[in-house]
């Protein structure tokens, strides 16, 4: 199993969230976060005196797929969240050393939550 974090600007969401409902993954989790790298601050006048803000908003994605999963879901977010621009993002994968299902008592890959059929899954 692996962990994929993804921080992606918030534009790019909404597309990588819908083809990966289709492709059959539909558990996430989203956070809205800040952070600086490569991306300049933003300089804005407020009442006259020029701020600036080093710390770009972003939203972190983290899906826990099997490993033959990866590809496919590393895929699916660089196919939206690449405009080519300083500022798109990043993405991780690290290792899941092991997983529970609090409910059941499920362990390893039964409780990840990948759909082989994703169709019988969408609800209208």
């Amino acid at each position: 199993m692996k962990l994929v974090i993804a921080y992606v600007r918030h534009e790019a969401f909404e597309p990588i969230r819908t083809e990966l409902l289709e492709l059959g993954f539909p558990s996430m989790s989203i956070s809205e976060v800040k952070g600086s790298g490569r991306q300049k601050g933003i300089t804005e006048t407020y009442r006259g005196a020029e701020l600036t803000n080093w710390l770009r908003p972003k939203l972190k994605i983290e899906c826990a797929v099997a490993t033959k999963d990866v590809p496919t879901i590393v895929d699916t977010i660089l196919k939206h969240a690449r405009s080519g621009a300083i500022g798109d993002g990043k993405v991780f994968v690290t290792p899941i050393e092991e997983a529970y299902r609090i409910r059941t008592g499920e362990s390893g890959e039964e409780t990840l939550q990948a759909h082989p059929d994703p169709a019988a899954t969408t609800v209208a």
